[in-house]
């Protein structure tokens, strides 16, 4: 990572976040990190194993307060933007979300970059920028028809992105994750899954028919590819794929939900809905091809089923302990 010096990570007190910032502090090239985030989804806790480390600044404000954002990010060569809203299903009572917590944020992010000089920016976009394909598998240079303002908001994102590139000189990556899993995760499927049966051990409600099945790519996995394209990747712009090749359809996560918490199968009611669709705008299969970043050399150490059975168990004994932060 000899190119990763000093970075801003936006929304670095995230899921994903604190994963880049475990990731960039254990390297000795970087000089300068800074996380900045409104601790909306995020958690201090996330970065607790840093706090000695003078290298790591954190900033509490909002991206949308523009000013605020050129003024931190002032200073940094690399950005890598994370910050969104972490509820996908949210946009249905609140249809608006997705730009007030997307599409204006990564144009407050884009600015920032061109009037502080970034010289690269890392972008987590989506699948959702395809729409419903069924099973198909999607390249990158897939149609692309979003079901969801979630999935709209990120392809406005990387639109904006590419624009800037092209017009002011920052380089910029995009990537197209399968569902993302792992250690202080916050959302999706498999949180839910625990905190329903923490609630209630006998009874688990499913959104949709459960037949719903999707890529699962372990957070580590992530941070491996994008730091990996930030590497060697020479365009102004490019997007990626990041996903395992395998599916795991939502009932087969619902049978490892109860296993992780030590229940008796026997004992658990599942229920399941009539509909393929979790919510509206859900997308009951994707099928990713990451033949773009395996050629440069990205494998996932996970499967789709290891990595959610590593981030169920995580996010069990992360909630044991929870009490005593």
């Amino acid at each position: 990572m000899a190119e990763l010096r000093t970075v801003f990570v936006a929304g670095g007190a995230g899921f994903l976040g604190s994963h880049f910032a475990d990731r960039l502090l254990a390297t000795p090239a970087i000089e300068r990190l800074t996380v900045y985030d409104n601790f909306s989804s995020g958690h201090r806790w996330h970065l607790a194993a840093h706090a000695g480390d003078p290298r790591l600044t954190i900033v509490e404000a909002d991206i949308l307060d523009e000013e605020r954002l050129v003024a931190a990010v002032a200073g940094h060569q690399t950005v890598i933007h994370l910050a969104s809203n972490p509820d996908i299903a949210r946009a249905a009572v609140d249809p608006d979300v997705d730009f007030r917590q997307g599409t204006a944020l990564t144009r407050n992010v884009a600015e920032a970059a061109r009037k502080c000089g970034v010289e690269l920016v890392l972008y987590a976009s989506g699948s959702g920028v395809y729409g419903d394909r069924g099973d198909a598998l999607l390249a990158e240079d897939a149609p692309s028809e979003p079901v969801s303002t979630y999935g709209a908001s990120k392809l406005a994102g990387e639109a904006l992105l590419a624009a800037y590139a092209h017009m002011f000189g920052i380089r910029a990556r995009a990537f197209r994750f399968g569902n993302v899993v792992g250690p202080r995760q916050t959302h999706g499927v498999g949180y839910d899954f625990l905190r329903k049966l923490r609630a209630d051990p006998r009874r688990l409600a499913v959104l949709g028919d459960g037949s719903q099945a999707k890529p699962y790519v372990h957070a580590g996995d992530v941070v491996d590819a994008v730091l990996l394209a930030a590497e060697r990747e020479a365009s102004p712009f490019a997007v990626y794929n990041v996903a395992t090749d395998d599916l795991l359809p939502v009932r087969e996560i619902a049978a490892l939900a109860v296993d992780c918490l030590g229940l008796d199968p026997a004992t658990v009611e599942v229920s399941f809905g009539d509909s393929p669709r979790g919510w509206p705008g859900d997308v009951p299969v994707v099928r990713l091809d990451s033949t773009r970043i395996r050629g440069l050399g990205w494998r996932p150490r996970h499967d789709s089923r290891q990595a959610m059975a590593a981030a169920l168990a995580a996010m069990r004994d992360e909630a044991h302990t929870e009490g005593a932060r």
